[in-house]
């Protein structure tokens, strides 16, 4: 579809560089500008609704959530679907499916049942026969995207913004030095960036895990859902039959929900949510940590939470550090230490194991016994890969990044080492 918003800014955006350098310039030289403008996409909600597909197995492309459920893994595909996994062989993991799902970034297992987002449909899916999964139900209109909730009456909906980089032509000041300036047009806008098996195999738990990013997450007879500004709860006691119930409205840049025990804990930019879960159906706020504007997981063990801030520029921040939080009082939550990390993204933690993942800079290991020393025990840096999130799991570590799929062992700390790698396929392969 003509991408309509488009050819309304654009203009505007070009106008205003035109003003800012005609209204600067005496004598005139041609350059030019390079920016990025964002162009929308549209989608019919019948073309939305029609093409969820379960495919053969895939490579990995663009790797965004990881969850774990019993011998299995999924691995989202960013925006694409979710690729299937049986782990029942940690050092040797085979992909088995790859559920193609429209605008999906997040993901949720219960009872051989899987919750995934479709842009603003909620599709469910039995997962009893990972060979043979099937779609059982879709909530229509339940999920916002970009941060609205669509019109149940419309029939097309905004579904996300592709980049694209414009060089345009200005003149300047002939005396003055040229610089190759980058604008950025919409440079916030939020992608969100969270039993039988097979051959009859026993699935181990009822419901699985996710990583620090997840926006997804299960308790009990409920699934939680983030989006940009709120909270929305949906009752799966008939995990067939998710029925939509309470939305709460938390506040502009919402990022992550994780829970524990009988709280979530909700990161935003510019803050951590707390909120009272003792019932189920209607969390209660206790409280929120504010912190400078940044990305921001976080994951609780004890009485501690363990925050990260990093810049990038769907934060808008500037700072890269691990917070320490005292919660053991949810209504007073205090910030006990900080320390400068280069560049944390999602992270674990297990028996006061830290696994802490850096980006471009790879994944550290901490003990944190005494949260007030933790550089001082870094046990592992593993430079030699990418690191977006992790999930622990006793004694194997997912680790997801740009590159791939990692296992790590790490029953024994000291000797912690990769068993397994499913690497990202180059491009146009």
């Amino acid at each position: 579809m003509q991408p309509k918003l488009l050819l309304l800014f654009k203009p505007f955006y070009l106008v205003l560089f035109w003003g800012f350098f005609l209204a600067s310039c005496t004598d005139e030289c041609e350059s030019t500008i390079s920016y990025t403008v964002y162009e929308p996409v549209y989608l019919t909600k019948e073309e939305l609704r029609t093409s969820v597909k379960v495919e053969p197995a895939r490579a990995l492309q663009n790797p965004g959530k990881i969850y774990s459920y019993g011998d299995y893994l999924f691995v989202n595909e960013v925006g694409e679907g979710i690729h299937v996994i049986d782990n029942r062989v940690p050092s040797s993991p085979q992909v088995l499916r790859f559920l193609s799902i429209p605008g999906n970034v997040d993901l949720a297992v219960k009872d051989n049942t899987l919750y995934a987002d479709s842009y603003i449909d909620l599709v469910v899916l039995d997962i009893s026969q990972p060979l043979d999964i099937k779609l059982v139900n879709r909530l229509q209109d339940v999920l916002p995207v970009n941060g609205v909730i669509v019109n149940p009456a419309a029939t097309t909906f905004l579904a996300k913004y592709n980049p694209k980089q414009v060089t345009a032509p200005y003149s300047s000041d002939c005396g003055a030095p040229v610089q190759n300036g980058r604008g950025i047009l919409f440079d916030n806008i939020s992608t969100q960036f969270s039993n039988k098996g097979l051959a009859g195999a026993a699935m181990s738990s009822p419901q699985g895990k996710g990583g620090s990013m997840a926006r997804f997450t299960i308790t009990g007879d409920h699934l939680y859902t983030v989006s940009l500004s709120s909270l929305q709860l949906f009752d799966i006691s008939q995990q067939n039959q998710p029925q939509k119930g309470q939305r709460i409205n938390l506040g502009w840049g919402i990022e992550t929900i994780f829970p524990y025990q009988d709280k979530l804990f909700i990161g935003s930019t510019n803050g951590m949510h707390i909120y009272d879960n003792a019932n189920p159906a209607s969390p209660v706020h206790l409280s929120t940590y504010a912190h400078v504007n940044s990305c921001d997981p976080v994951v609780v063990e004890g009485d501690l939470a363990w925050v990260t801030l990093r810049s990038g520029n769907a934060c808008a921040g500037f700072t890269n550090q691990l917070e320490v939080i005292n919660i053991s009082n949810p209504r007073s939550p205090k910030m006990i230490k900080t320390y400068p990390m280069q560049n944390p993204h999602g992270l674990g933690i297990d028996q006061s194991t830290l696994f802490l993942c850096e980006g471009a800079f790879g994944l550290k290991v901490f003990d944190v016994k005494d949260p007030l020393a933790v550089t001082n025990n870094l046990l592992k840096h593993f430079k030699n890969q990418d690191a977006y999130d992790v999930i622990p799991l006793g004694h194997t570590l997912l680790l997801v990044g740009k590159d791939g799929l990692y296992q790590f062992d790490y029953s024994n700390l000291a000797q912690m080492k990769l068993i397994s790698k499913i690497p990202v396929a180059p491009a146009n392969s």
